[in-house]
């Protein structure tokens, strides 16, 4: 690949006159850079817009790490980045995958923002600790150059759970997410605090994994025991939509025999029927927050870290 040395020799000026010529300065005539920048496209130059970036010590980068992009979530989350960014005249990369951490390690971005489990809290404050700019969403972490930013996890589940035993039911089904997740932990730590007041009720909980397929798979678990109407919590609506899906083969009734609350009010959630009820919050205002308290972090500004509120959307299914 050919550098501004190439140029320079072929073209018969100097490296900085070469240089001047590429970054548009004045100090060349129109005719010597015409030049330049013909012989530079003969040998398919390519600015080292890197090592630019590294000189002026911002890139106007910022990075969001995902463990993945399934779902509709996401959309909603990335489209509030993009407009705060925008805004402020910075692009938004998203990354996934152990590799594409070295953009952050090699400063190839300003600042990062992390929904990724595969993180772990040492890795993230190592980062820190190197004066990276973090904004996680996954986590409780406390450190000068991290800001949290964070669902009521804790809230809405307790929200859900005391939706669902205003059914008068005897049993309740809890269908969590991954093992690793913070949301599931937190969403089980709100549904522990709620049926404290509910000593009567029968709790049981479902290992799921936030998936349709964890959902189906726990509905048909509940039915092997069913003997009278029942709810159903489970921790986010991609789970929730797999128990209607396995329902809609039995002769089980939605809002009679089984009560369902989600959590998430993801796009579908308004249109399967009956309405699924389900905690809802913007996501589209949890990435605009986050990217937001990220570049005044960048800033130096004054910043606290901030919980995202959560709301019960009354379908027909509880």
């Amino acid at each position: 690949m050919a550098g501004i040395k190439d140029i320079a020799k072929k073209a018969g000026y100097s490296i900085s006159t070469v240089s001047y010529a590429l970054n548009g300065s004045t100090k060349v005539t129109e005719a010597t850079r015409e030049k330049i920048i013909k012989i530079a496209q003969e040998l398919e130059y390519v600015p080292n817009g890197a090592a630019r970036m590294l000189r002026a010590r911002e890139t106007k980068i910022i990075g969001i790490f995902l463990l993945d992009y399934s779902g509709s979530f996401y959309g909603q989350l990335l489209k509030g980045m993009r407009e705060s960014l925008n805004q402020n005249g910075y692009e938004l990369v998203v990354c996934s995958g152990k590799q594409s951490r070295r953009l952050l390690l090699e400063k190839m971005m300003d600042g990062a923002i992390i929904l990724d489990e595969s993180f772990s809290n040492e890795e993230i404050i190592s980062y820190a600790d190197l004066g990276h700019k973090i904004i996680v969403l996954d986590r409780e972490l406390h450190h000068e150059n991290i800001n949290v930013v964070l669902l009521d996890n804790k809230r809405g589940a307790e929200i859900a759970v005391k939706a669902l035993l205003e059914k008068a039911v005897k049993k309740l089904f809890i269908v969590t997410g991954p093992e690793g997740s913070y949301d599931s932990k937190q969403r089980l730590h709100g549904v522990e605090t709620t049926l404290s007041l509910y000593p009567e009720i029968e709790a049981i909980q479902i290992r799921g994994n936030f998936t349709k397929e964890a959902g189906e798979k726990a509905t048909e678990r509940i039915l092997q025991g069913y003997t009278e109407p029942v709810a159903v919590f489970c921790l986010n609506d991609e789970m929730a939509v797999g128990v209607y899906r396995y329902l809609k083969r039995t002769d089980y009734v939605i809002g009679r025999d089984i009560y369902i609350v989600g959590f998430d009010n993801i796009e579908l959630s308004e249109y399967i029927e009956p309405r699924l009820t389900t905690i809802s919050y913007s996501a589209f205002k949890w990435g605009f927050v986050a990217t937001n308290n990220l570049l005044k972090l960048l800033h130096k500004q004054s910043i606290a870290d901030e919980k995202i509120h959560v709301e019960l959307i009354n379908g027909k299914s509880c």
